[in-house]
């Protein structure tokens, strides 16, 4: 039920209106549907900083000519268990989407596979990528890479970006693995873009302003924090080694040396359990391990322990049935954009 400071939309609804935005907005109808779907899933699960509020953004990147249209993707190398995919501009999702099904297809063969996806853009919620492999009962390790955003611990500056990691490993139910998925910062930036379309403050940590001061301020913020200090900005370093470095496209370097030309790259990595043994037992024994983890005494008989991912999909079905709640900062986006494109906007927008 929409309140005050939300609109409910049903995710069929909102699926279908954001693929219409994005197709308007210059995207192929499969490419616009792809992306549709990576965000949607985000606010099902309640990462509403990784959904579709990303659409103007996304359409503004095509005008600027950050994210091609119309790319030419194609793999510039395959070398044993690893391929390199050269996404073009591609959407992230549409990069991603292929790299992590190259990966699996690697994985089936060889007991493991690296696809790395150079020259993506933007790739959203990237637990997404992850959940993808491990429904063939692979496990998935997906990371992503982008400009400077984020200090870099010991520096007044942005050295680093948020890059995020996520890493899923199957369960007995296909739609709900143990999925780990985190960015490297203190908040992932969307979460204080989803503050700011929902007018509230963000809590002291989350970021600084352009004096480097924290500020509780989302539209004040010039820069994030990394996760525990040098261990966030040590890992996001590390993301950029092995998703940009390693295949001769870095961004965090050229951008401090004055680049304005800032690419996304990723990687998708799945690993076959039957590569170490047989895969129902490994499956049944992360079950187990689950379940050992979910008996742990909680801090109080009104509190509940959580696995990586689970509040995400008990979230994820109950906004399946009851519908998803759009901050009204977001909904006065996406109308505006719609009534640009000349696209109907669905009733649950206004109501």
């Amino acid at each position: 039920m929409s309140s005050a400071r939300t609109r409910t939309v049903d995710s069929d609804t909102l699926r279908t209106f954001s693929a219409s935005l994005l197709q308007a907005g210059g995207f192929s109808a499969d490419h616009a549907a792809q992306t549709a779907a990576l965000l949607v899933w985000a606010n099902l699960r309640g990462a509403d900083s990784h959904g579709v509020l990303r659409i103007p953004r996304y359409v503004e990147m095509v005008e600027l000519g950050i994210i091609n249209p119309k790319p030419q993707l194609r793999y510039v190398s395959e070398f044993g268990a690893t391929a390199v995919l050269e996404a073009d501009g591609a959407p992230g999702a549409v990069g991603m989407i292929m790299a992590a099904e190259k990966a699996a297809a690697l994985a089936a063969l060889s007991g493991i596979g690296w696809c790395s996806a150079r020259n993506i853009t933007h790739a959203g919620a990237v637990g997404y990528f992850a959940h993808q492999v491990s429904r063939a009962g692979l496990i998935g390790i997906v990371m992503t890479a982008s400009k400077p955003l984020m200090i870099y611990a010991g520096s007044r500056a942005e050295g680093v970006s948020t890059n995020p990691v996520a890493i899923a490993a199957p369960t007995g139910n296909p739609e709900r693995p143990i999925l780990l998925d985190m960015s490297t910062a203190a908040v992932a930036l969307g979460k204080i873009m989803a503050a700011r379309d929902a007018g509230e403050s963000i809590p002291s940590g989350w970021g600084v302003d352009a004096n480097g001061a924290d500020t509780t301020d989302p539209r004040q913020v010039k820069a994030v924090l990394p996760m525990a200090g040098p261990k966030g900005s040590g890992l996001s370093l590390m993301i950029e080694i092995l998703s940009s470095l390693l295949v001769a496209n870095p961004i965090i370097s050229a951008s401090l040396n004055g680049s304005d030309d800032a690419p996304f790259n990723g990687l998708v990595m799945a690993i076959d359990p039957r590569a170490f043994g047989d895969r129902q037992a490994f499956v049944k024994a992360v079950d187990q391990l689950g379940e050992a983890i979910k008996g742990l005494p909680p801090v109080s008989e009104s509190n509940e322990v959580f696995l990586p991912g689970e509040r995400g999909f008990a979230e994820l079905e109950r906004r399946a049935r009851e519908g998803i709640p759009l901050a009204l900062g977001t909904v006065s986006r996406l109308v505006a954009l719609a009534t640009k494109q000349s696209i109907e906007v669905p009733d649950a927008f206004s109501q």
